[in-house]
Protein backbone atom coordinates (compact mmCIF):
# COMPACT_ATOMS: atom_id res chain seq x y z
CA UNK A 1 0.00 0.00 0.00
CA UNK A 2 1.47 3.34 -1.04
CA UNK A 3 2.69 6.00 1.37
CA UNK A 4 0.49 8.46 -0.50
CA UNK A 5 -2.66 6.48 0.35
CA UNK A 6 -1.65 6.32 3.98
CA UNK A 7 -1.10 10.10 3.97
CA UNK A 8 -4.56 10.72 2.51
CA UNK A 9 -6.18 8.40 5.03
CA UNK A 10 -4.47 10.17 7.95
CA UNK A 11 -5.61 13.55 6.62
CA UNK A 12 -9.15 12.24 6.39
CA UNK A 13 -8.94 11.08 10.00
CA UNK A 14 -7.69 14.47 11.19
CA UNK A 15 -10.51 16.24 9.32
CA UNK A 16 -12.99 13.89 10.96
CA UNK A 17 -11.49 14.68 14.39
CA UNK A 18 -11.79 18.43 13.72
CA UNK A 19 -15.44 17.98 12.80
CA UNK A 20 -16.00 16.03 16.00
CA UNK A 21 -14.42 18.82 18.06
CA UNK A 22 -16.58 21.44 16.32
CA UNK A 23 -19.71 19.38 16.93
CA UNK A 24 -18.81 19.22 20.62
CA UNK A 25 -18.66 23.03 20.78
CA UNK A 26 -22.00 23.39 18.97
CA UNK A 27 -23.56 20.81 21.28
CA UNK A 28 -22.67 22.92 24.32
CA UNK A 29 -24.33 25.94 22.67
CA UNK A 30 -27.49 24.22 21.42
CA UNK A 31 -27.86 21.71 24.25
CA UNK A 32 -28.38 18.91 21.73
CA UNK A 33 -26.40 15.78 22.53
CA UNK A 34 -23.85 14.44 20.05
CA UNK A 35 -23.14 11.27 22.02
CA UNK A 36 -24.01 7.85 20.65
CA UNK A 37 -26.70 5.97 22.55
CA UNK A 38 -25.69 3.01 24.67
CA UNK A 39 -27.39 -0.14 23.42
CA UNK A 40 -27.49 -1.77 26.82
CA UNK A 41 -29.03 1.30 28.46
CA UNK A 42 -31.71 1.54 25.77
CA UNK A 43 -32.42 -2.20 25.91
CA UNK A 44 -32.88 -2.15 29.67
CA UNK A 45 -35.05 0.98 29.74
CA UNK A 46 -37.29 -0.32 26.97
CA UNK A 47 -37.24 -3.86 28.35
CA UNK A 48 -36.37 -5.10 24.87
CA UNK A 49 -36.06 -8.80 24.01
CA UNK A 50 -33.27 -9.92 21.67
CA UNK A 51 -33.77 -12.32 18.79
CA UNK A 52 -31.14 -14.86 17.64
CA UNK A 53 -32.11 -14.55 13.99
CA UNK A 54 -29.77 -12.50 11.76
CA UNK A 55 -30.70 -11.07 8.37
CA UNK A 56 -28.19 -9.61 5.90
CA UNK A 57 -29.44 -6.42 4.28
CA UNK A 58 -28.56 -2.81 3.53
CA UNK A 59 -29.44 -0.33 6.26
CA UNK A 60 -29.42 3.50 6.16
CA UNK A 61 -26.34 4.94 7.85
CA UNK A 62 -28.29 7.86 9.36
CA UNK A 63 -30.45 5.35 11.26
CA UNK A 64 -27.41 4.04 13.18
CA UNK A 65 -27.56 6.01 16.43
CA UNK A 66 -25.79 3.84 18.99
CA UNK A 67 -23.20 1.25 19.78
CA UNK A 68 -22.62 -1.78 21.96
CA UNK A 69 -19.80 -0.90 24.33
CA UNK A 70 -18.17 1.86 22.22
CA UNK A 71 -20.79 4.62 22.38
CA UNK A 72 -18.26 7.02 23.96
CA UNK A 73 -15.65 6.58 21.22
CA UNK A 74 -17.68 8.27 18.47
CA UNK A 75 -20.04 11.18 18.06
CA UNK A 76 -23.67 10.79 17.02
CA UNK A 77 -22.49 11.08 13.39
CA UNK A 78 -19.80 8.45 14.07
CA UNK A 79 -16.92 10.92 13.98
CA UNK A 80 -13.91 9.69 16.02
CA UNK A 81 -13.55 11.37 19.42
CA UNK A 82 -10.05 10.14 20.28
CA UNK A 83 -6.67 10.42 18.51
CA UNK A 84 -5.89 6.88 19.66
CA UNK A 85 -8.28 5.58 16.99
CA UNK A 86 -6.11 6.92 14.15
CA UNK A 87 -4.39 3.64 13.29
CA UNK A 88 -7.48 1.48 13.07
CA UNK A 89 -9.54 4.21 11.38
CA UNK A 90 -6.95 4.81 8.65
CA UNK A 91 -6.60 1.07 8.03
CA UNK A 92 -10.35 0.84 7.45
CA UNK A 93 -10.24 3.89 5.18
CA UNK A 94 -7.46 2.36 3.09
CA UNK A 95 -9.37 -0.92 3.00
CA UNK A 96 -12.17 0.75 1.08
CA UNK A 97 -9.81 1.07 -1.91
CA UNK A 98 -8.98 -2.65 -2.02
CA UNK A 99 -10.69 -5.14 -4.28
CA UNK A 100 -12.01 -7.12 -1.32
CA UNK A 101 -13.78 -4.12 0.24
CA UNK A 102 -15.12 -4.15 3.79
CA UNK A 103 -17.06 -6.96 5.41
CA UNK A 104 -20.65 -6.40 6.55
CA UNK A 105 -21.11 -4.91 9.99
CA UNK A 106 -23.28 -6.47 12.69
CA UNK A 107 -26.06 -4.47 14.37
CA UNK A 108 -29.06 -4.71 16.71
CA UNK A 109 -32.30 -3.08 15.54
CA UNK A 110 -34.74 -1.50 18.00
CA UNK A 111 -37.70 0.17 16.36
CA UNK A 112 -36.37 2.21 13.44
CA UNK A 113 -32.80 2.58 14.72
CA UNK A 114 -29.65 0.46 14.79
CA UNK A 115 -26.85 -0.15 17.31
CA UNK A 116 -23.44 -1.34 16.14
CA UNK A 117 -22.23 -4.61 17.67
CA UNK A 118 -19.26 -4.99 15.33
CA UNK A 119 -18.02 -2.46 12.78
CA UNK A 120 -18.00 0.98 14.45
CA UNK A 121 -14.96 2.15 12.41
CA UNK A 122 -16.49 0.87 9.20
CA UNK A 123 -19.63 2.95 9.90
CA UNK A 124 -17.47 6.00 10.68
CA UNK A 125 -15.49 5.70 7.46
CA UNK A 126 -18.61 5.02 5.37
CA UNK A 127 -20.26 8.16 6.70
CA UNK A 128 -17.13 10.20 6.08
CA UNK A 129 -17.12 8.98 2.49
CA UNK A 130 -20.72 10.15 2.07
CA UNK A 131 -22.32 6.72 1.70
CA UNK A 132 -26.06 6.47 2.25
CA UNK A 133 -26.25 2.87 3.39
CA UNK A 134 -24.11 -0.03 4.52
CA UNK A 135 -24.48 -3.79 4.45
CA UNK A 136 -25.19 -5.34 7.85
CA UNK A 137 -26.24 -8.47 9.65
CA UNK A 138 -29.34 -7.29 11.53
CA UNK A 139 -30.69 -8.80 14.74
CA UNK A 140 -34.15 -7.50 15.65
CA UNK A 141 -34.75 -6.55 19.28
CA UNK A 142 -38.45 -6.36 20.11
CA UNK A 143 -39.99 -3.78 22.38
CA UNK A 144 -43.46 -2.32 22.86
CA UNK A 145 -42.60 1.24 21.88
CA UNK A 146 -41.04 2.63 18.75
CA UNK A 147 -37.92 4.81 18.55
CA UNK A 148 -36.73 6.83 15.55
CA UNK A 149 -33.32 8.09 14.38
CA UNK A 150 -33.89 11.57 15.84
CA UNK A 151 -34.04 10.16 19.39
CA UNK A 152 -31.95 11.94 22.02
CA UNK A 153 -30.66 10.53 25.33
CA UNK A 154 -33.35 12.42 27.27
CA UNK A 155 -35.98 10.87 25.00
CA UNK A 156 -35.21 7.51 26.58
CA UNK A 157 -36.88 8.72 29.76
CA UNK A 158 -40.02 9.46 27.76
CA UNK A 159 -39.88 6.10 26.02
CA UNK A 160 -39.45 4.29 29.32
CA UNK A 161 -42.48 6.14 30.71
CA UNK A 162 -44.44 5.33 27.55
CA UNK A 163 -43.57 1.66 27.91
CA UNK A 164 -44.70 1.65 31.55
CA UNK A 165 -47.93 3.41 30.54
CA UNK A 166 -48.72 0.82 27.88
CA UNK A 167 -47.83 -2.13 30.10
CA UNK A 168 -50.15 -0.84 32.83
CA UNK A 169 -53.05 0.26 30.62
CA UNK A 170 -52.73 -1.95 27.52
CA UNK A 171 -54.12 1.02 25.57
CA UNK A 172 -51.75 0.41 22.67
CA UNK A 173 -53.68 -2.84 22.18
CA UNK A 174 -57.12 -1.82 23.45
CA UNK A 175 -57.20 1.47 21.49
CA UNK A 176 -54.42 1.16 18.87
CA UNK A 177 -55.84 4.03 16.78
CA UNK A 178 -55.11 6.61 19.48
CA UNK A 179 -51.97 8.71 19.14
CA UNK A 180 -50.23 8.68 22.52
CA UNK A 181 -47.02 10.41 21.53
CA UNK A 182 -45.43 13.07 23.71
CA UNK A 183 -42.15 14.96 23.57
CA UNK A 184 -41.76 15.77 27.24
CA UNK A 185 -40.99 13.54 30.24
CA UNK A 186 -43.52 13.29 33.05
CA UNK A 187 -46.63 13.22 30.85
CA UNK A 188 -47.42 9.51 31.07
CA UNK A 189 -47.31 9.37 34.90
CA UNK A 190 -49.84 12.23 34.97
CA UNK A 191 -52.11 10.32 32.58
CA UNK A 192 -51.96 7.35 34.95
CA UNK A 193 -52.99 9.67 37.80
CA UNK A 194 -55.94 10.88 35.72
CA UNK A 195 -57.05 7.30 35.23
CA UNK A 196 -56.78 6.54 38.96
CA UNK A 197 -58.81 9.65 39.86
CA UNK A 198 -61.39 8.76 37.23
CA UNK A 199 -61.64 5.25 38.62
CA UNK A 200 -62.19 6.64 42.13
CA UNK A 201 -65.03 8.95 41.08
CA UNK A 202 -66.58 6.24 38.90
CA UNK A 203 -66.79 4.08 42.02
CA UNK A 204 -68.47 6.89 43.97
CA UNK A 205 -70.96 7.61 41.19
CA UNK A 206 -71.87 3.98 40.55
CA UNK A 207 -71.48 2.84 44.18
CA UNK A 208 -69.41 -0.23 43.29
CA UNK A 209 -65.84 -1.36 42.80
CA UNK A 210 -64.54 -0.44 39.35
CA UNK A 211 -61.93 -2.67 37.76
CA UNK A 212 -58.80 -0.98 36.47
CA UNK A 213 -59.44 -2.08 32.89
CA UNK A 214 -63.02 -0.75 33.00
CA UNK A 215 -61.78 2.57 34.34
CA UNK A 216 -59.10 2.77 31.64
CA UNK A 217 -61.57 2.26 28.79
CA UNK A 218 -64.18 4.57 30.32
CA UNK A 219 -61.58 7.31 30.84
CA UNK A 220 -60.30 6.92 27.29
CA UNK A 221 -63.74 6.88 25.65
CA UNK A 222 -65.66 9.33 27.85
CA UNK A 223 -62.98 11.79 29.03
CA UNK A 224 -59.87 11.72 26.87
CA UNK A 225 -61.35 11.12 23.41
CA UNK A 226 -64.07 13.84 23.63
CA UNK A 227 -61.41 16.45 24.44
CA UNK A 228 -59.21 15.27 21.57
CA UNK A 229 -62.24 15.50 19.27
CA UNK A 230 -62.82 19.10 20.37
CA UNK A 231 -59.16 19.87 19.71
CA UNK A 232 -59.45 18.56 16.16
CA UNK A 233 -62.88 20.01 15.42
CA UNK A 234 -61.80 23.47 16.50
CA UNK A 235 -58.37 23.28 14.90
CA UNK A 236 -56.55 24.01 18.17
CA UNK A 237 -53.39 22.21 17.02
CA UNK A 238 -52.71 24.98 14.50
CA UNK A 239 -52.29 27.42 17.40
CA UNK A 240 -49.90 25.08 19.22
CA UNK A 241 -48.05 23.24 16.42
CA UNK A 242 -45.32 21.96 18.74
CA UNK A 243 -47.75 20.22 21.07
CA UNK A 244 -49.00 16.66 20.73
CA UNK A 245 -52.54 15.54 21.53
CA UNK A 246 -51.49 14.22 24.94
CA UNK A 247 -49.75 17.48 25.81
CA UNK A 248 -52.77 19.58 24.82
CA UNK A 249 -55.13 17.30 26.75
CA UNK A 250 -53.04 17.65 29.90
CA UNK A 251 -52.59 21.42 29.40
CA UNK A 252 -56.32 21.93 28.95
CA UNK A 253 -57.09 19.78 32.00
CA UNK A 254 -54.58 21.64 34.16
CA UNK A 255 -55.74 25.03 32.88
CA UNK A 256 -59.33 24.14 33.66
CA UNK A 257 -58.46 23.23 37.25
CA UNK A 258 -56.47 26.46 37.65
CA UNK A 259 -59.39 28.50 36.34
CA UNK A 260 -61.84 26.77 38.66
CA UNK A 261 -59.60 27.45 41.64
CA UNK A 262 -59.17 31.10 40.64
CA UNK A 263 -62.87 31.71 39.92
CA UNK A 264 -64.43 29.40 42.53
CA UNK A 265 -66.69 28.15 39.73
CA UNK A 266 -66.95 25.04 37.63
CA UNK A 267 -65.51 25.65 34.15
CA UNK A 268 -66.41 23.61 31.08
CA UNK A 269 -63.86 22.14 28.69
CA UNK A 270 -64.91 24.49 25.89
CA UNK A 271 -64.47 27.53 28.11
CA UNK A 272 -61.03 26.35 29.23
CA UNK A 273 -60.00 25.82 25.60
CA UNK A 274 -61.33 29.27 24.64
CA UNK A 275 -59.18 30.89 27.31
CA UNK A 276 -56.11 28.80 26.51
CA UNK A 277 -56.42 29.65 22.83
CA UNK A 278 -56.96 33.35 23.49
CA UNK A 279 -54.16 33.77 26.02
CA UNK A 280 -51.42 31.52 24.72
CA UNK A 281 -51.84 31.08 20.97
CA UNK A 282 -48.75 32.08 18.98
CA UNK A 283 -50.89 32.91 15.94
CA UNK A 284 -50.17 36.50 14.92
CA UNK A 285 -53.79 37.64 14.69
CA UNK A 286 -54.56 36.53 18.24
CA UNK A 287 -51.30 37.93 19.61
CA UNK A 288 -52.04 41.26 17.93
CA UNK A 289 -55.62 41.26 19.24
CA UNK A 290 -54.36 40.66 22.80
CA UNK A 291 -51.92 43.55 22.51
CA UNK A 292 -54.39 46.05 21.04
CA UNK A 293 -57.03 45.02 23.59
CA UNK A 294 -54.66 45.75 26.48
CA UNK A 295 -53.72 49.15 25.05
CA UNK A 296 -57.35 50.09 24.36
CA UNK A 297 -58.45 48.96 27.82
CA UNK A 298 -55.67 50.97 29.47
CA UNK A 299 -56.39 54.31 27.78
CA UNK A 300 -60.20 54.24 27.45
CA UNK A 301 -62.63 54.98 30.32
CA UNK A 302 -64.98 52.07 31.03
CA UNK A 303 -68.06 54.10 30.11
CA UNK A 304 -66.68 54.85 26.63
CA UNK A 305 -65.44 51.40 25.68
CA UNK A 306 -67.34 49.92 22.75
CA UNK A 307 -67.26 46.31 23.89
CA UNK A 308 -67.14 43.18 21.71
CA UNK A 309 -68.67 43.00 18.26
CA UNK A 310 -72.39 42.11 17.97
CA UNK A 311 -72.96 38.39 17.71
CA UNK A 312 -69.58 37.35 19.10
CA UNK A 313 -71.31 35.62 22.02
CA UNK A 314 -73.39 33.57 19.57
CA UNK A 315 -70.36 32.60 17.48
CA UNK A 316 -68.54 31.42 20.58
CA UNK A 317 -71.57 29.45 21.76
CA UNK A 318 -72.10 27.78 18.39
CA UNK A 319 -68.53 26.55 18.08
CA UNK A 320 -68.76 24.73 21.39
CA UNK A 321 -69.26 21.05 20.78
CA UNK A 322 -71.90 18.82 22.36
CA UNK A 323 -73.66 21.74 24.00
CA UNK A 324 -77.42 21.58 23.63
CA UNK A 325 -78.23 24.56 25.85
CA UNK A 326 -77.36 28.12 24.92
CA UNK A 327 -77.39 29.21 28.56
CA UNK A 328 -75.84 26.29 30.44
CA UNK A 329 -73.97 28.65 32.79
CA UNK A 330 -75.84 31.58 34.33
CA UNK A 331 -73.91 34.29 36.16
CA UNK A 332 -76.05 35.97 38.79
CA UNK A 333 -74.81 39.14 40.45
CA UNK A 334 -75.75 39.02 44.13
CA UNK A 335 -76.25 42.15 46.20
CA UNK A 336 -76.77 42.38 49.93
CA UNK A 337 -79.58 44.87 49.22
CA UNK A 338 -81.60 42.33 47.20
CA UNK A 339 -83.56 41.17 50.23
CA UNK A 340 -86.07 39.25 48.13
CA UNK A 341 -83.32 37.37 46.26
CA UNK A 342 -85.05 38.24 42.99
CA UNK A 343 -81.88 37.93 40.91
CA UNK A 344 -81.19 34.42 42.19
CA UNK A 345 -84.85 33.47 41.83
CA UNK A 346 -84.71 34.53 38.18
CA UNK A 347 -81.38 32.77 37.63
CA UNK A 348 -82.80 29.52 39.06
CA UNK A 349 -85.83 29.74 36.74
CA UNK A 350 -83.46 30.21 33.80
CA UNK A 351 -81.15 27.39 34.92
CA UNK A 352 -84.09 24.98 35.20
CA UNK A 353 -85.27 25.94 31.73
CA UNK A 354 -81.80 25.20 30.35
CA UNK A 355 -80.87 22.33 32.69
CA UNK A 356 -77.82 24.36 33.58
CA UNK A 357 -75.99 25.70 36.60
CA UNK A 358 -75.88 29.02 38.46
CA UNK A 359 -72.63 30.82 39.13
CA UNK A 360 -73.08 33.43 41.83
CA UNK A 361 -70.89 36.49 42.21
CA UNK A 362 -70.74 38.99 45.06
CA UNK A 363 -68.32 41.90 44.78
CA UNK A 364 -66.91 43.70 47.82
CA UNK A 365 -64.85 46.89 47.84
CA UNK A 366 -61.76 45.54 49.60
CA UNK A 367 -60.13 42.14 49.53
CA UNK A 368 -60.15 41.85 53.31
CA UNK A 369 -63.94 42.11 53.23
CA UNK A 370 -64.18 38.82 51.34
CA UNK A 371 -64.06 36.85 54.58
CA UNK A 372 -66.36 39.18 56.50
CA UNK A 373 -69.50 37.81 58.11
CA UNK A 374 -71.91 39.48 55.68
CA UNK A 375 -70.49 38.07 52.42
CA UNK A 376 -69.99 34.63 53.97
CA UNK A 377 -73.61 34.56 55.19
CA UNK A 378 -74.70 35.62 51.71
CA UNK A 379 -72.75 32.73 50.21
CA UNK A 380 -74.22 30.24 52.68
CA UNK A 381 -77.78 31.33 51.91
CA UNK A 382 -77.05 31.25 48.18
CA UNK A 383 -75.88 27.64 48.41
CA UNK A 384 -78.88 26.70 50.57
CA UNK A 385 -81.36 28.24 48.11
CA UNK A 386 -79.71 26.50 45.15
CA UNK A 387 -79.79 23.17 46.97
CA UNK A 388 -83.49 23.58 47.83
CA UNK A 389 -84.18 24.38 44.17
CA UNK A 390 -82.19 21.30 43.07
CA UNK A 391 -79.91 23.49 40.95
CA UNK A 392 -76.12 23.22 40.89
CA UNK A 393 -74.81 26.53 42.22
CA UNK A 394 -71.43 27.94 43.19
CA UNK A 395 -70.68 31.40 44.48
CA UNK A 396 -67.51 33.48 44.33
CA UNK A 397 -66.66 36.56 46.38
CA UNK A 398 -64.32 39.04 44.74
CA UNK A 399 -63.12 42.57 45.44
CA UNK A 400 -62.87 45.53 43.10
CA UNK A 401 -65.03 47.48 40.64
CA UNK A 402 -68.29 45.62 40.06
CA UNK A 403 -68.70 46.37 36.34
CA UNK A 404 -65.13 45.42 35.45
CA UNK A 405 -65.21 42.16 37.43
CA UNK A 406 -68.57 41.14 35.98
CA UNK A 407 -67.31 41.81 32.44
CA UNK A 408 -64.17 39.76 33.07
CA UNK A 409 -66.06 36.85 34.60
CA UNK A 410 -68.80 36.90 31.99
CA UNK A 411 -66.35 35.17 29.61
CA UNK A 412 -66.88 32.02 31.70
CA UNK A 413 -70.68 32.15 31.55
CA UNK A 414 -73.44 32.29 28.93
CA UNK A 415 -75.77 34.94 30.34
CA UNK A 416 -75.74 37.51 33.15
CA UNK A 417 -78.66 38.04 35.55
CA UNK A 418 -78.76 41.10 37.80
CA UNK A 419 -81.35 43.04 39.77
CA UNK A 420 -81.26 46.82 39.33
CA UNK A 421 -82.96 49.05 41.87
CA UNK A 422 -81.71 52.37 40.52
CA UNK A 423 -81.11 52.40 36.75
CA UNK A 424 -79.06 55.28 35.26
CA UNK A 425 -80.90 58.58 35.44
CA UNK A 426 -81.51 60.67 32.34
CA UNK A 427 -78.53 63.01 32.43
CA UNK A 428 -74.93 62.96 31.24
CA UNK A 429 -73.13 62.48 34.56
CA UNK A 430 -75.39 59.58 35.62
CA UNK A 431 -74.93 57.82 32.31
CA UNK A 432 -71.16 58.30 32.35
CA UNK A 433 -70.81 56.86 35.86
CA UNK A 434 -73.28 54.00 35.50
CA UNK A 435 -71.79 50.58 36.13
CA UNK A 436 -74.89 48.95 34.63
CA UNK A 437 -74.40 50.76 31.31
CA UNK A 438 -70.77 49.65 31.31
CA UNK A 439 -71.81 46.04 31.81
CA UNK A 440 -74.46 46.18 29.08
CA UNK A 441 -71.98 47.64 26.61
CA UNK A 442 -68.78 45.77 27.52
CA UNK A 443 -69.87 42.32 28.71
CA UNK A 444 -69.68 39.79 25.86
CA UNK A 445 -72.87 38.01 26.92
CA UNK A 446 -76.63 38.75 26.95
CA UNK A 447 -77.89 40.33 30.16
CA UNK A 448 -81.20 39.71 31.90
CA UNK A 449 -82.03 42.72 34.07
CA UNK A 450 -84.64 42.38 36.84
CA UNK A 451 -86.43 45.43 38.19
CA UNK A 452 -89.44 44.74 40.42
CA UNK A 453 -90.33 41.10 39.82
CA UNK A 454 -88.92 37.84 38.52
CA UNK A 455 -90.50 36.24 35.48
CA UNK A 456 -91.59 32.71 34.65
CA UNK A 457 -90.17 33.46 31.16
CA UNK A 458 -93.26 32.21 29.32
CA UNK A 459 -94.03 35.07 26.93
CA UNK A 460 -91.33 37.21 25.32
CA UNK A 461 -91.91 40.47 23.53
CA UNK A 462 -89.19 41.12 20.96
CA UNK A 463 -88.66 44.79 20.09
CA UNK A 464 -87.14 44.51 16.62
CA UNK A 465 -85.55 47.39 14.69
CA UNK A 466 -83.14 45.61 12.34
CA UNK A 467 -79.87 46.70 13.98
CA UNK A 468 -77.11 44.07 14.38
CA UNK A 469 -77.82 43.68 18.10
CA UNK A 470 -81.54 43.50 17.42
CA UNK A 471 -80.85 40.65 14.99
CA UNK A 472 -79.10 38.86 17.83
CA UNK A 473 -82.29 39.29 19.86
CA UNK A 474 -84.23 37.85 16.90
CA UNK A 475 -81.92 34.82 16.89
CA UNK A 476 -82.46 34.43 20.63
CA UNK A 477 -86.25 34.69 20.24
CA UNK A 478 -86.14 31.82 17.74
CA UNK A 479 -84.05 29.76 20.17
CA UNK A 480 -86.36 30.43 23.13
CA UNK A 481 -89.46 29.70 21.09
CA UNK A 482 -88.02 26.45 19.72
CA UNK A 483 -86.27 25.18 22.85
CA UNK A 484 -88.67 26.36 25.53
CA UNK A 485 -91.91 26.40 23.54
CA UNK A 486 -92.83 29.85 24.87
CA UNK A 487 -94.98 32.53 23.25
CA UNK A 488 -93.27 35.13 21.10
CA UNK A 489 -94.64 38.56 20.21
CA UNK A 490 -92.68 40.73 17.79
CA UNK A 491 -93.04 44.51 17.84
CA UNK A 492 -91.92 46.69 14.94
CA UNK A 493 -92.31 50.48 15.31
CA UNK A 494 -92.57 52.90 12.43
CA UNK A 495 -89.63 55.29 12.48
CA UNK A 496 -87.58 57.39 10.10
CA UNK A 497 -84.47 55.19 10.35
CA UNK A 498 -85.99 52.10 8.74
CA UNK A 499 -88.83 50.60 6.75
CA UNK A 500 -91.26 48.99 9.20
CA UNK A 501 -92.80 46.77 6.53
CA UNK A 502 -89.39 45.49 5.49
CA UNK A 503 -88.39 44.84 9.11
CA UNK A 504 -91.65 43.00 9.72
CA UNK A 505 -91.04 40.78 6.67
CA UNK A 506 -87.45 40.16 7.74
CA UNK A 507 -88.44 38.98 11.23
CA UNK A 508 -91.36 36.93 9.91
CA UNK A 509 -89.20 35.15 7.32
CA UNK A 510 -86.54 34.28 9.90
CA UNK A 511 -88.95 32.97 12.54
CA UNK A 512 -90.96 31.04 9.95
CA UNK A 513 -87.92 28.83 9.37
CA UNK A 514 -88.32 27.63 12.95
CA UNK A 515 -92.04 26.89 12.52
CA UNK A 516 -93.05 29.16 15.40
CA UNK A 517 -96.44 30.65 16.08
CA UNK A 518 -95.68 34.35 16.48
CA UNK A 519 -97.83 37.39 17.23
CA UNK A 520 -96.62 40.25 15.00
CA UNK A 521 -97.38 43.83 16.02
CA UNK A 522 -96.74 46.96 13.96
CA UNK A 523 -97.04 50.32 15.67
CA UNK A 524 -97.04 53.84 14.33
CA UNK A 525 -94.22 56.21 15.22
CA UNK A 526 -94.02 57.59 18.74
CA UNK A 527 -91.96 57.48 21.94
CA UNK A 528 -90.40 54.07 21.52
CA UNK A 529 -89.85 53.21 25.16
CA UNK A 530 -93.49 53.92 26.00
CA UNK A 531 -94.68 51.90 22.99
CA UNK A 532 -92.49 48.93 24.00
CA UNK A 533 -93.68 48.94 27.62
CA UNK A 534 -97.35 49.47 26.80
CA UNK A 535 -97.34 46.80 24.08
CA UNK A 536 -95.72 44.28 26.42
CA UNK A 537 -98.35 44.97 29.07
CA UNK A 538 -101.29 44.86 26.64
CA UNK A 539 -100.16 41.49 25.26
CA UNK A 540 -99.45 39.87 28.62
CA UNK A 541 -95.69 39.49 27.99
CA UNK A 542 -93.66 38.65 31.08
CA UNK A 543 -90.26 39.77 29.75
CA UNK A 544 -88.91 42.03 27.01
CA UNK A 545 -86.23 41.01 24.53
CA UNK A 546 -84.26 43.66 22.67
CA UNK A 547 -80.82 44.57 21.31
CA UNK A 548 -78.34 46.61 23.33
CA UNK A 549 -77.02 50.09 22.65
CA UNK A 550 -76.84 50.66 18.90
CA UNK A 551 -74.91 53.95 18.70
CA UNK A 552 -71.30 54.62 19.65
CA UNK A 553 -70.52 54.78 23.34
CA UNK A 554 -69.95 58.54 23.22
CA UNK A 555 -73.31 59.20 21.54
CA UNK A 556 -75.15 56.96 24.00
CA UNK A 557 -73.53 58.65 27.00
CA UNK A 558 -74.39 62.12 25.72
CA UNK A 559 -77.87 61.52 24.29
CA UNK A 560 -79.10 58.44 26.11
CA UNK A 561 -80.93 55.52 24.50
CA UNK A 562 -84.18 53.58 24.29
CA UNK A 563 -82.58 50.81 26.38
CA UNK A 564 -82.02 53.21 29.29
CA UNK A 565 -85.56 54.56 29.01
CA UNK A 566 -87.05 51.05 29.12
CA UNK A 567 -84.82 50.12 32.08
CA UNK A 568 -86.05 53.12 34.06
CA UNK A 569 -89.74 52.31 33.61
CA UNK A 570 -90.13 48.56 33.14
CA UNK A 571 -91.62 46.33 35.81
CA UNK A 572 -90.88 43.07 33.99
CA UNK A 573 -87.37 41.75 33.24
CA UNK A 574 -85.47 43.01 30.22
CA UNK A 575 -83.23 40.61 28.26
CA UNK A 576 -80.62 42.65 26.39
CA UNK A 577 -78.62 41.10 23.55
CA UNK A 578 -75.24 42.09 22.18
Amino acid sequence: MSVENIHYAINDFRKARQKAAMQGILARITGKSTILLSYEEVRQKLRAIESNKKVLRDIPLEAIVGSVGRNKDFTRNFLPRSDSDQGRWTNVMMGTASLSGLPAIEVYQIGEVFFVLDGNHRVSVARELGAGSIQAYVREVRTRVNITPDIQPDDLIIKAEELDFFERTQLDKLRPETDFRTRHPGQYPVLLEHIEVHRYFMGLDEKRDISYEEAILHWHDEVYTPIIEIIWERGILRHFPRSTEIELYLWISKHRVELEEALSWQIGTDEAIDDLEHRFSKEFSLRFARLTSKIYDAITPDALEEGPAPGLWREEAQKRTNKESLFANTLVLLSATDNDWLALEQAIILAKREEGQVQGLHVVKRKKDSNAEGPLNLKAEFEERCELAAVNGQMAIESGAVARIVCERSHWTDIIVTKVTYPPEDHLIARFGSGLRTMIRRCPRPMLVIREQASALEHAMLAYNGTPKSKEALYLAAYLGSKWGIQISVLVIEHEEGNAELLHSEAEAYLAKHELQVNYIRHEAGLRSEIILNTAKENGCDFILMGGYKSSSVVEVVLGSVVDEVLRKTEIPLLICR
